[in-house]
């Protein structure tokens, strides 16, 4: 697919076939998917084996090393989303908002940001052209095929998540830095290295760096950003914009939030500039954070929101992603933790949690879904245990009196494999015992299941036939009921292992949740105050409707679906 030119208008299409549309829209990824599982076990053990061998960060030098200034207009409305490029039909919802000219919360109008920031993850599950084309640009480009007539072109950056990282970067700077920049629909692109720097008005900064997964900062990117704190004065505000919320992961892991403590001491804190906003992405949900001794804000919306002086660390991974669990969120945080092992690190404070979309009792209710969306959004995971059910059980009836035989060991050995790896094998970070306890726990369980089903296939007359029509029956009719049951005690044992902190994140990936999607409008005002408005919405719409007569800057697809954003908790304001 070629580079789109900036403001050429090309033919709009008139349904939804891809190639009328120039791109493919797809379904959202099946988490749960056997060779998705492997691909992202293995993907999970070279990143933390072998990460720092397909590091591109330490090319970016002769890279240019802009800064880039909007700090012009006096006041300036941009926008941040993050965790986008999953399935069509949520981050097209997403990405159709962020193009409107304005829209409506709460009765209030908010105009379109004239700067996009992307925070991480701009395509799952694996990051290459093809993948971006379809989940992330083609998208973006039928949201806003063109600038709209007379308003600035709004400017686009982003941040890379750890699914842009799977390829080294490769990807991910060909679509967003290339020297001379290029378009993604209305949007222009404009860094030329993984990270960046914005100039805001009224004293304000935006700095975004690059430290994967708690990754070191590289060389060349720490130069560039001590040349962009030579710029810094006392008294200006920055937000940093991270790839993932480090002030959460370090409370169980405690190194992640080394990174971010030395760039904070080291660049910025000698410039006697304050970071008042830290924003991520990366967990599919909404979550704030503010000092826990800072008075109670004010819930003063007509009056301009949520006020306060204190840092605010919101995660907002609602650009279309699956629905993270928010209920396993703590409710105190500290930062830097207490365990931080750099003897220089900043002393702690105390952060509370001010508010979570979906809410924690909302989370919790949605979290006992896995039972029936397991099953329906993850078939070839079916496919999997049905197959494994069925092997165990027709090694199991062909016993004859014996003990043990080689198929079942290969069998029973198989099954305690699949569920360690499952317990530990996908769990990025520190690996307790209760991670083997819960993976062998479901082996058993699991193996229990195989046998009664065998208790049960033995005293059907199936079993009699001659050879090979019991083996075919089984495959028949037994797989597909077995796979179900099997999938039950997954969903069970995902329910309960979630509640310990272990395959959190597997329990909300099975059910594969679109809805509760959310993004930041931001506005700096005159008198330099930031207000951040969080959006949210509850449902996405799943049909759409081409709008071919339109004009060539107006969305090609409109919402059969009717769009309802709101506020999810009132304006927060940084005065």
């Amino acid at each position: 697919m070629t580079d789109d030119v900036l403001g050429t208008a090309t033919p709009r299409p008139t349904s939804l076939d891809p190639q009328d549309l120039g791109f493919t829209p797809r379904k959202p990824v099946p988490w749960l998917g056997p060779v998705l599982l492997a691909i992202t076990g293995a993907r999970v053990a070279i990143s933390e084996q072998f990460g720092a061998y397909l590091d591109k960060r330490e090319l970016q030098n002769a890279f240019p090393d802009d800064t880039f200034d909007h700090s012009g207009t006096g006041e300036l409305w941009f926008d941040y989303v993050a965790d986008l490029g999953d399935g069509f039909d949520a981050t097209y919802s997403v990405a159709y908002l962020l193009a409107q000219p304005e829209i409506e919360v709460d009765g209030e109008r908010l105009p379109r940001g004239r700067v996009l920031v992307m925070g991480g993850d701009q395509v799952y599950p694996t990051a290459n052209d093809h993948a971006y084309e379809d989940r992330f640009r083609g998208p973006y480009r039928a949201a806003m095929p063109t600038p709209p007539p007379g308003d600035p072109v709004p400017t686009l950056y982003a941040v890379p998540g750890n699914h842009d990282w799977y390829d080294g970067l490769s990807a991910f700077l060909r679509t967003f830095a290339r020297r001379e920049g290029t378009s993604i629909g209305g949007w222009r692109t404009a860094q030329t290295r993984s990270y960046f720097a914005l100039k805001l008005p009224q004293r304000w900064w935006l700095l975004a760096i690059d430290s994967q997964e708690g990754g070191y900062l590289d060389d060349p990117q720490l130069t560039y950003f001590k040349n962009v704190a030579k710029q810094l004065a006392p008294g200006d505000r920055i937000i940093l914009a991270t790839p993932n919320p480090s002030w959460v992961k370090a409370q169980e892991s405690t190194r992640e939030y080394d990174t971010i403590d030395y760039f904070l001491r080291k660049v910025i804190a000698p410039t006697g500039a304050r970071v008042a906003l830290m924003l991520s992405g990366d967990l599919h949900h909404y979550s704030r954070y503010t000092l826990a001794d800072e008075p109670p804000a004010v819930d003063d919306t007509a009056g301009g929101g949520l006020g306060g002086t204190g840092r605010q660390l919101i995660t907002c991974g609602g650009g279309g992603a699956y629905l993270a669990a928010t209920h396993t969120l703590p409710s105190k945080i500290t930062v830097p933790p207490k365990q931080a092992l750099p003897r220089e690190a900043s002393s702690g404070k105390e952060y509370k949690l001010a508010r979570t979309y979906p809410s924690k009792a909302r989370s919790l209710a949605l979290a006992t879904g896995v039972f029936w969306r397991l099953p329906r959004r993850n078939a070839s995971f079916l496919v999997l245990l049905g197959v494994l059910q069925t092997l165990l059980m027709l090694a199991i009836v062909d016993l004859r009196g014996r003990v043990l035989t080689t198929p079942v060991f290969v069998m029973v050995a198989a099954t305690f494999g699949l569920t360690l790896f499952f317990a530990a094998g996908l769990t990025s970070g520190h690996r307790a015992a209760k991670h083997y306890i819960l993976g062998v726990t479901h082996g058993f369980v699991q193996v229990a299941l195989g046998v009664g089903g065998a208790a049960v296939w033995q005293e059907l007359p199936m079993l009699h036939w001659p050879r090979p029509l019991p083996a075919l029956t089984a495959g028949a009719f037994y797989g597909p009921v077995i796979a179900v049951l099997s999938a039950q005690v997954v969903a069970l044992y995902l329910l309960i292992a979630g509640r310990l902190l272990v395959n959190v994140n597997e329990l909300f990936a099975g059910q594969g949740i679109q809805g509760y999607k959310a993004f930041l409008r931001l506005h700096i005002d005159t008198d330099g105050t930031l207000t951040i408005h969080p959006i949210g919405v509850d449902n996405i719409s799943k049909h759409w409707t081409p709008t071919p007569a339109a004009a060539s800057y107006e969305p090609w697809l409109e919402p059969a679906d009717p769009l309802r954003p709101h506020r999810i908790e009132p304006p927060i304001t940084l005065r």
